[in-house]
């Protein structure tokens, strides 16, 4: 599965420091409070690796430096934007995770995403001008903001900086045909076991654990995204816990066999 996911990972035993998306949440009550510019240099963050592309020259360094000019702060449960709101930026999520949500006209709420560190938010609103859903926070975050008229300055003078938001916007694409086929084909146990794996792919990534972590998102949102119910979910993790496949304590997830879990 392609699909976006959303968690605080549990550090491994590696003596690599720890990237700031992963930190403590007290060093994010340490940056200024929602609103509040700040110099952010893309150089030198951690999660730069992750979310631009590499090789960048020193100058084009500098410029990038000079667009990613300000962050914000976005609390738990508090939202970055809302659907139908103008588009004007896309972010990038420096700390925290974050859920993008569609209401139907009922009312009913549909999870479409989850988004971590290094990964980016707002990319649906290039199409209309306008975002199509709202992104909400699941815990105390940041993101980088990054405006896109400046964004298509650069790509415009910098052809790896160009590649590299095709990449992403491409890979929009696939996270939802992806979403689509998990929905279409697979039975509950398996949309829940390709959450998870996927989940440990991107934590692997990040340099932490792809065997333990914690998870940020409700058993209810996770059955939002993957089309099932509550109960369903509760039933296939336990399922999963009873076949010596995972082993969970709350929100915290422990793999104990991959391989099986894949093949479920």
């Amino acid at each position: 599965m392609t699909s976006a996911t959303a968690c605080a990972p549990t550090a491994s035993t590696s003596s690599t420091a720890m990237p700031l998306a992963y930190r403590p949440q007290s060093t994010i009550t340490e940056s200024p409070p929602p609103g509040t510019r700040a110099v952010t240099n893309c150089s030198a963050c951690s999660l730069h690796p992750i979310c631009m592309p590499p090789h960048l020259s020193t100058t084009e360094l500098a410029r990038l430096d000079a667009i990613v000019c300000s962050t914000r702060i976005v609390r738990r449960g508090e939202t970055l934007y809302r659907a139908g709101d103008k588009f004007k930026s896309i972010y990038a999520v420096r700390v925290g995770c974050f859920k993008t949500v569609i209401t139907h006209r009922d009312g009913h709420e549909q999870v479409t995403g989850f988004h971590i560190a290094g990964e980016p938010l707002g990319l649906d609103g290039v199409c209309s001008d306008e975002q199509n859903c709202d992104a909400i926070a699941l815990e105390d975050s940041k993101v980088c903001v990054i405006p896109f008229d400046l964004l298509e300055d650069l790509c415009h003078d910098v052809k790896a900086m160009q590649q590299h938001v095709h990449r992403m916007m491409s890979g929009e694409i696939v996270r939802e045909s992806g979403l689509m086929m998990m929905l279409g084909t697979m039975t509950a146990q398996q949309r829940v076991a390709a959450f998870l794996l996927n989940l440990s792919k991107r934590m692997k990534t990040r340099g932490y654990s792809s065997a333990e972590f914690n998870l940020r998102m409700t058993r209810e949102e996770i059955g939002s995204y993957l089309g099932l119910k509550l109960e369903t979910v509760s039933r296939m993790f336990s399922k999963l816990q009873q076949a010596g496949v995972i082993d969970t304590n709350g929100k915290q997830v422990h793999i104990l066999d991959s391989e099986k879990l894949a093949g479920v």
